[in-house]
């Protein structure tokens, strides 16, 4: 099985996630199936439907981190340097605009665009990949042509 890269931080919110299924979440939805029970006729019950429903929702989902926290490869960000690489904080400057932003490149499961943390299997993430502070790289994205300037390289 393929390992599946991931930032320690990235791996305790997954973690604590699937913590929160498994003590709150589940517990609740047994605890609203037994009550829906309750009222009888479960062919015309919507509270009964919808626990269920939940349920397989809260079930599937643990399923699912489960899986990929077993196959999780936590990368110590702090040991690493040098060029841009799994784990790298990376300063960019849109070369057109002067805009400037900062992402961090981690693993799938745990990109979060407005968190600033970009999917590694991204465009942008692996056009960056090897480069050093002062390149520049050139992105194809559903916007069109971008070129990006790398201010800083940095892991922490």
């Amino acid at each position: 099985m393929e390992k599946i890269p991931m930032t320690r931080a990235g791996y305790d919110v997954l973690d604590g996630e699937l913590k929160t299924l498994k003590t709150v979440e589940r517990p609740a939805v047994i605890k609203a199936i037994a009550e829906a029970r309750e009222h009888g006729d479960l062919s015309e019950n919507a509270e009964y439907h919808a626990a269920r429903e939940k349920q397989s929702f809260v079930e599937g989902r643990i399923k699912e981190l489960e899986a990929i926290l077993g196959r999780a490869e936590v990368i110590d960000t702090v040991k690493l340097s040098g060029s841009v690489k799994f784990g790298a904080t990376v300063t960019l400057v849109d070369e057109e605009t002067e805009e400037e932003r900062t992402y961090q490149i981690v693993g799938e499961y745990e990109a979060d665009l407005e968190r600033g943390l970009l999917n590694i299997k991204s465009p942008l993430a692996r056009a960056l990949i090897g480069k050093d502070e002062g390149d520049s790289v050139e992105v194809r994205t559903p916007g069109g042509q971008r070129s990006y300037e790398i201010l800083s390289v940095r892991y922490i």
